[in-house]
């Protein structure tokens, strides 16, 4: 089985409109067009059985109306591979009722966005929603390092990551793009011994520009090579690996191409392609 831990989709009649605002800050192509269909089209295409949706809430008023649609968009798609997470805002004022109907609406978990949301992950507003989210049983799922629409801004390092698992103990809480993107140097040193999953999404290999946008001339273009993922892989093991595209903005047949062409075992690359996620999800 593979789970795509790690994707975006948006409601059809603001996705384009959308993914080119998204794609000229990030000065980058999209794989898809980030509808549910076309997420559906790239699954088939690449043989994923599952991907798992995560919404963002970028203002406190947007939380209850995205977290109702995503849980339509999990009644509509039961059957056909797509699974919601739901969204919160560390400043949403009805944050512990809130985490408490995701609960009730069988979402499995849910999605933060530190760089977006304008919070440090380990400050109290947060804090306290993960320490409810994982009361409830609910998986935390975070952007991790910075983000590539947000030139040098960062609310969610790798120490500060390790800060939360020190404040709230363990709960099953993943680091998006290995921990950290960009901050990939401090993820083995902070983190390798507390517990936490990293997703693999938007890491590896190399940036792909816009055709004629500019914008990344004499910049580097690389993440992760493969050796620099099985440094990390080495750190954390497969049992904490969690395979992730951010589809639209990887594609899945290449990320599963980079992860299949990895000196992994054959267990190994089950782990992280599907049967740590299985288990995370309940699936």
């Amino acid at each position: 089985m593979i789970i795509d831990i790690h994707t975006h989709t948006f409601p059809d009649h603001m996705a384009e409109k959308t993914i080119d605002k998204l794609s000229r800050a990030a000065h980058i192509i999209t794989h898809t067009n980030a509808t549910s269909d076309q997420l559906l089209a790239s699954m088939e295409q690449a043989g994923v059985d599952f991907s798992v949706i995560l919404p963002v809430a970028t203002a406190p008023r947007q939380v209850p109306r995205v977290n109702d649609a995503s849980a339509a968009l999990n009644e509509r798609y039961a059957d056909k591979g797509l699974l919601s997470f739901a969204c919160m805002h560390p400043e949403y004022e009805d944050w512990y009722e809130e985490l408490g109907r995701i609960r009730d609406l069988g979402f499995k978990g849910i999605k933060l966005h530190p760089v977006y949301q304008g919070v440090d992950i380990d400050a109290p507003p947060f804090l306290r929603v993960i320490e409810r989210a994982a009361s409830l049983g609910l998986i935390v799922l975070t952007h991790a390092g910075l983000d590539i629409g947000l030139p040098g801004i960062v609310h969610c390092t790798p120490k500060m990551c390790r800060h939360v698992v020190e404040e709230i103990g363990q709960f099953p809480f993943i680091l998006a793009h290995m921990g950290g993107w960009r901050n990939w140097e401090e993820v083995p040193y902070y983190l390798a011994d507390t517990g936490v999953y990293l997703d693999t999404s938007f890491s590896e290999e190399q940036i792909i520009p816009r055709p004629g946008d500019d914008y990344w001339d004499g910049k580097n273009l690389q993440m992760l090579n493969a050796d620099g993922f099985m440094e990390i892989f080495r750190s954390f093991g497969s049992d904490r690996l969690l395979f992730g595209t951010d589809s639209p903005w990887s594609g899945q047949k290449e990320s599963l191409d980079f992860i299949r062409a990895l000196p992994l075992s054959e267990e190994e690359r089950r782990n992280i392609l599907g049967e740590n996620a299985k288990r995370l999800l309940g699936i």
